[in-house]
């Protein structure tokens, strides 16, 4: 029987039904000391301008300098760099 890899977004997609203060998030299989940047999450298809960067920390958790504000609806993508 073939082995069949199963497809995995790089990109991790974050998105909220109410508004939120977003001070960490975590990034499930992300190494300490990698970089993220995170993205506004846009629908638009316009180019998403860049809220954040930021390091992971041990754990995979990514603390942020300043509290990302995300509308009721809205969300960000945390691109590992």
């Amino acid at each position: 029987m073939p082995v069949m890899n199963l497809y995995r977004d790089a990109h991790y997609t974050f998105r909220f039904a109410e508004d939120r203060i977003v001070p960490r998030f975590h990034l499930e299989g992300v190494e300490a000391g990698r970089g993220v940047i995170v993205f506004e999450l846009t629908d638009t298809g316009a180019s998403a301008r860049v809220l954040a960067k930021a390091v992971a920390g041990e754990g995979g958790w990514v603390e942020l300098a300043e509290p990302l504000i995300v509308r009721a609806g809205g969300g960000f993508v945390a691109v590992p760099a």
